[in-house]
């Protein structure tokens, strides 16, 4: 039986990379820049969806250059 109305929280680092529109060696990147928590579980690496869209809206432009 499906749970419905349970959305997935985490995310692997590709199907991160497919959320954020960013390459898995982007996500990579910002994983160990520190720039996007994440959780490990073994060597499993994972990324929280609520961190994703914190990361986006940190960096929302309103203004043009």
């Amino acid at each position: 039986m499906k749970n419905k109305g349970i959305t997935k929280r985490l995310y692997t680092v590709s199907e991160a990379a497919e959320y954020l529109g960013r390459s898995v060696n982007a996500i990579r990147e910002m994983q160990w820049a520190g720039k996007l928590p994440y959780i490990k579980d073994g060597k499993r690496i994972l990324f929280d969806i609520r961190d994703m869209d914190s990361w986006i809206e940190s960096h929302r432009q309103t203004e043009f250059f």
